[in-house]
């Protein structure tokens, strides 16, 4: 079976070449690049070079940045996809990711054996998010599935569709004519029916259930 192809982005020389030998142990994976940040991504790319099915993709990174490439690829090349690894584990961060077209967000400091997963589950579902970045995420995608009989109001999918935004509360409020008050409590239940705590919870609920494209 042809191994699959792997760029990794990372402006940390000694971090890049660390993670190099690390992915190319593992058997099912073959790193094609190791690159500096987005632009030599772009311009490796635009050069018509072997193109990967998975990058590797730091985020905070001169030139251009990681949630800029993850952009353009979502732009130019929509069929590979990106797995953030990062130091990074803000919120808002997280959330640009996501929405540039981040199809997972690791931390840099997790264990070999879990990105190994996380590759492979990018590679066979698409997408992978661990519930470890702050306790802010779905479950992982090994565990039991939801219920498939959770039921969203018209007014609750409008709203879940406006979080995947880069609004704020307040002005998703407005958006909807309701008042911050309203809004807040329209949060609070889709936490409780969904079984999640944060605004990255509602996010993830909404790509993992194609409620919104990314």
């Amino acid at each position: 079976m042809k191994p699959i192809d792997i760029i990794i982005v990372d402006d940390h020389l000694l971090f890049g070449n660390a993670l190099n030998g690390l992915v190319s142990n593992f058997k099912e994976f073959n790193v094609l690049a190791v690159l500096n940040n987005g632009k030599e991504l772009v311009d490796y790319i635009s050069n018509n070079n072997s193109i990967p099915e998975i990058i590797l993709m730091d985020i905070q990174m001169p030139i251009m940045n990681g949630i800029e490439a993850t952009s353009w690829l979502k732009n130019n090349k929509p069929e590979i996809k990106v797995l953030a690894l990062s130091m990074e584990c803000d919120e808002s961060t997280i959330l640009a990711m996501l929405r540039a077209g981040a199809k997972g967000y690791l931390l840099k400091d997790i264990h070999p054996d879990i990105l190994h997963h996380a590759l492979n589950q990018v590679n066979l579902n698409g997408y992978y998010y661990t519930d470890s970045i702050a306790n802010t995420l779905l479950n992982s995608i090994n565990q039991p599935e939801k219920p498939i009989n959770i039921i969203l109001k018209d007014r609750e999918l409008e709203f879940l569709k406006l979080t995947v935004s880069e609004k704020t509360y307040k002005e998703i409020a407005e958006v909807m004519c309701l008042s911050p008050k309203t809004v807040e409590n329209y949060r609070e239940a889709l936490f409780e029916k969904l079984e999640v705590k944060s605004r990255i919870g509602l996010v993830i609920y909404a790509i993992k259930e194609k409620i919104v494209i990314l």
